[in-house]
């Protein structure tokens, strides 16, 4: 006995496994009808009964109750819909914006509402003066033919070559669908513009040295103009990619980057030359103010001392005039007797020949002392 398609080998019918598969049985049981109507409802040939004309609608009640269960699973199946993660669906009524769905499970009205999804987590980008090639660790990019993106004018009258890109997201879904009806030129639109007016207002040497700036500034003021055009966009970031002269003007622009480094090298050397000998000069003309000043101090104290030691001297004086002159005296003799190095010592009376004084003492001081250790003599 031959197996029918739709048996499995255990003799149970094969059920279908997704939508299309009995959409599918239900058109194949259709034609099968038709066929049935087109051959005489499968009589047998040899039956003898006459043919009778078929009436048109024989078969329509048949046909009828297959075309509502296509509708109905049509509507069934149109009435709900999955938001993957990181989307969110916007459900529109009649064209008219009617809610917002997040990620999961959702149901709408068939026919009456539309759905359109947005991912809100996808990094869009716009790239600027070049295109990438293939993307990856290491990048291929095509610069040929996009110079009239990047090329700009410095306030200082130079041209230069600025590569940027731009990175952003969906922030707000229905500004993002119904407020600008192109959102991506609008932020290659409005970028440019930021862009061009920040290096614009630049000179060439600072757009050169601080790209950092100019990104962080353009960044901020392109995320001020899509806020007002309502484009519901985020800038993610804005990078500048590379900037250099244009290749026509290179070697001028090389050789003038070589004479401005010459130049600020001998202005660092005039500088550090400054600053060794300058502040040296100066320390040493301050210092020798100071030691003129101390000098002028030590003076004045010093004959200030004096003038009172005199005074008072001169009081002790006419108090004791022998006792003051005697001590005097003394005082004299023991500054300089020490500096001496033969002393005489005579009487008022003396007719002998003068005689030194013996200073044992000093010569004893002055004569090596015995070394210590040394062998005693032999006996």
């Amino acid at each position: 006995m031959p197996m029918n398609d739709q048996q499995s080998p255990w003799g149970q019918k094969k059920k279908p496994s997704s939508p299309e598969d009995i959409l599918a049985a239900i058109i194949q049981k259709i034609r099968d009808s038709f066929a049935g109507q087109a051959d005489g409802g499968n009589r047998p040939p040899d039956s003898g009964e006459p043919d009778q004309p078929q009436h048109p609608f024989a078969g329509l009640g048949k046909i009828i109750p297959i075309i509502v269960a296509i509708l109905l699973f049509q509507v069934v199946y149109s009435s709900f819909f999955t938001i993957a993660p990181g989307e969110v669906g916007v459900i529109l009524r009649f064209g008219k914006y009617e809610r917002t769905t997040t990620s999961g499970l959702h149901f709408k009205l068939p026919y009456l509402e539309s759905l359109v999804k947005v991912n809100v987590e996808a990094v869009r980008k716009e790239e600027f003066g070049f295109r990438t090639r293939s993307p990856g660790r290491q990048s291929d990019f095509d610069r040929q033919g996009f110079e009239s993106e990047s090329l700009m004018l410095t306030g200082d009258k130079n041209v230069i070559n600025v590569a940027w890109i731009v990175q952003y997201i969906v922030s707000d879904p229905f500004n993002f669908l119904f407020k600008v009806q192109n959102v991506p030129q609008a932020v290659r639109d409005a970028s440019e513009m930021v862009t061009r007016r920040i290096v614009g207002n630049m000179d060439f040497d600072y757009v050169l040295s601080n790209r950092e700036i100019l990104a962080g500034n353009a960044k901020r003021e392109l995320q001020t103009v899509l806020d007002g055009l309502e484009a519901g966009v985020k800038v993610v970031t804005l990078q500048l990619q590379d900037i250099n002269p244009p290749d026509q003007v290179k070697p001028a622009f090389n050789e003038v980057n070589e004479a401005d480094q010459d130049m600020k090298r001998l202005v660092n050397e005039a500088e550090e030359t400054y600053n060794r000998v300058i502040p040296k000069a100066k320390g040493s003309a301050k210092q020798i103010i100071e030691e003129a000043h101390g000098y002028a101090v030590a003076r004045v104290n010093q004959a200030k001392g004096e003038t009172a030691r005199f005074n008072s001297i001169v009081a002790e004086y006419l108090n004791a005039e022998e006792v003051t002159r005697r001590r005097m005296y003394l005082e004299a003799m023991q500054e300089i007797l020490p500096n001496v190095a033969q002393v005489y010592v005579m009487d008022q009376g003396q007719q002998t020949p003068l005689l030194p004084l013996l200073d044992l003492s000093r010569r004893q001081q002055q004569s090596p002392a015995p070394q210590t250790g040394s062998p005693a003599p032999a006996n």
